[in-house]
């Protein structure tokens, strides 16, 4: 699996737990925002190797931009949202032809 997958994955999974509406939010103001610069990090490691492989970049731009915004409580828990759809859509459209094993 490349690196660029797995940092996707990675950020599709804890894209999906900071869009859980109470405990996302309890999260990142739990952690003095620190989450988000966090995941700031892991979007541009996921665009980096997304450029450097060849593969979509939409995800972790839309992600970069949810870490900088996610800090308005309505609004981020909609990007969190809108940023997991985007990994996830990602994610399973560009499955490689193989055994389970090589997917995962």
């Amino acid at each position: 699996m490349s690196t660029s997958r797995t940092l996707k994955i990675t950020a599709l999974l804890l894209e999906l737990i900071l869009a859980v509406p109470i405990l996302g939010g309890i999260i990142v103001m739990g952690t003095s925002y620190v989450a988000l610069g966090v995941m700031f990090i892991l979007h541009i490691l996921a665009l980096v190797f997304a450029v450097r492989e060849g593969s979509s970049k939409l995800a972790p731009i839309g992600g970069i931009i949810t870490s900088g915004l996610a800090w308005i409580p309505l609004l981020g828990w909609l990007l969190h949202v809108i940023t997991f759809v985007l990994y996830l859509v990602d994610v399973l459209s560009n499955r490689k032809q193989g055994t389970i094993r090589e997917q995962f």
